[in-house]
């Protein structure tokens, strides 16, 4: 007998829970911290636990028997099958698991399950649409720094490399080329030091320097205009006949949006649920199939 739904957002600052009833009212909800599955399936493991041990708190029970349970987690890097398969191997025995990437709970959440598209750009990027034949479809997502275009990662990489083409001469030292030198240092050396030691969330951080450098240097104006561009053109692969509700998420989609065309502006859309309540809605479809889930039990 299923005595809980538990309904899991997983990514690379956050993790949040939902606690729900076996019918599917929403119970409690709890948070944690990491549980991207690249840094670490055992850190996403306890992150997700901690997740829905405050939910479960807040109901009053301290430990939930795991098999009386029915989790559906949309975890950031659940897409790479060997790291899926380890986070599966660390969890206990549960009356029924289903794990998703966090972009596919994401875009369930924001068109509640019916056909529509997200576009997403925080850290990194990816696009992925519902079809009204069922039909399920990702663009981009290939991850820092080959892919994610468009991202708040992908824009620091190039910030980056526009500070150092100014520091060798080759490009005038602006605006935009003074604040990375302020941020990741003003000598080669320090340069070189900074980008050794970082990864792509560092290089996010500096997104937002570029945003603030837009109005007086024509290198961060640029990157704002390819970084739209980039985003644009993810919603075109997913719909080329341009008919698909669009939701704009993460925190650099946020900042573009209002630069894209007008076709697409046209179709935005307001998010209907979060990723956490996508992940709850698959977690239903999912013991639906299987005769499991009854509204009324």
């Amino acid at each position: 007998m299923i005595e809980y739904l538990l309904a899991v957002d997983g990514g690379g600052t956050g993790t949040r829970a939902i606690l729900a009833h076996r019918n599917g009212s929403v119970l409690a909800r709890g948070e944690a911290g990491p549980s991207a599955l690249a840094q670490g399936i055992s850190q996403a493991w306890a992150q997700v636990q901690q997740a829905v041990s405050a939910a479960l708190s807040k109901v009053g029970v301290a430990q939930p028997l795991w098999r009386h349970c029915a989790m559906a987690a949309g975890l950031s890097g659940a897409h790479n099958e060997s790291l899926r398969t380890a986070f599966l191997a660390q969890l206990p025995p549960m009356a029924k698991v289903v794990v998703a990437t966090d972009s596919y709970t994401m875009l369930l959440g924001a068109h509640a399950g019916e056909p529509g598209m997200i576009v997403a750009a925080g850290t990194g990027s990816v696009g992925e649409a519902l079809y009204a034949d069922g039909r399920h479809a990702v663009v981009g997502g290939w991850g820092f720094p080959v892919g994610d275009k468009g991202s708040g990662a992908w824009m620091g990489l190039n910030a980056v490399n526009v500070a150092q083409a100014a520091m060798d001469g080759s490009a005038p030292a602006g605006t935009l080329a003074r604040c990375i030198w302020t941020h990741c240092g003003a000598t080669r050396q320090d340069m070189a030091e900074w980008v050794a030691r970082s990864g792509q969330f560092a290089y996010a951080q500096l997104a937002p320097l570029v945003f603030d450098c837009a109005s007086s240097d024509s290198a961060a104006a640029e990157l704002l205009a390819q970084a739209t561009h980039e985003l644009e053109s993810i919603a075109y692969a997913l719909d080329p006949r341009r008919t698909l509700p669009i939701v704009v998420c993460g925190s650099i989609g946020e900042m573009l949006k209002d630069r894209m065309t007008s076709d697409l502006r046209e179709r935005f859309a307001l998010a209907a649920m979060g990723p956490a309540e996508g992940a709850l809605l698959m977690l239903k479809k999912s013991l639906e199939s299987m005769h499991e889930f009854r509204e009324d039990s």
